[in-house]
């Protein structure tokens, strides 16, 4: 499902397991997980509840930085983002934005099609693995 150019897809994994999973597959391509951010563990730390969200940080100057010198703006949506949630219902999600979102939002200019493409094709692969 896409909306307002948010990708989420269905995990049958935990929202833990799910970006442990996410995890492993960015290292074997070589690109950088910058962070791990346990936003329950965030709220829980001021008795606050909030069912299972993990933000996970990641990218690659390779793949980010011709998007920056297309327009510096890409900056704010870089590194890439992929948010694993649970809904009230108990279903695990990830959630990132797409792309082709961001590549309008910032009015990249054509010449970073093939870069757009190859993050829109690797977030694709990868979430969905991990979620498999």
């Amino acid at each position: 499902m896409s909306e307002d150019g948010l990708v989420t897809i269905a995990s049958r994994h935990t929202v833990s397991e799910t970006l442990d999973r996410l995890e492993r597959a960015l290292k074997t391509k070589d690109i950088t997980v910058f962070a791990r951010i346990d936003h329950a563990a965030g709220a829980a730390s001021v008795a606050m509840p909030l069912r299972p969200t993990e933000l996970l940080i990641f990218g690659s100057p390779r793949g980010g930085t011709p998007l920056m010198q297309s327009n510096q703006t890409a900056g704010i949506d870089l590194p890439l983002k992929v948010l694993g949630w649970q809904d009230a219902g108990g279903q695990i999600w990830l959630t990132y934005s797409d792309p082709s979102w961001l590549a309008r939002r910032h009015q990249l200019g054509s010449g970073t099609d093939a870069n757009v493409g190859t993050l829109k094709l690797l977030l694709e692969t990868l979430t969905r693995a991990a979620a498999e």
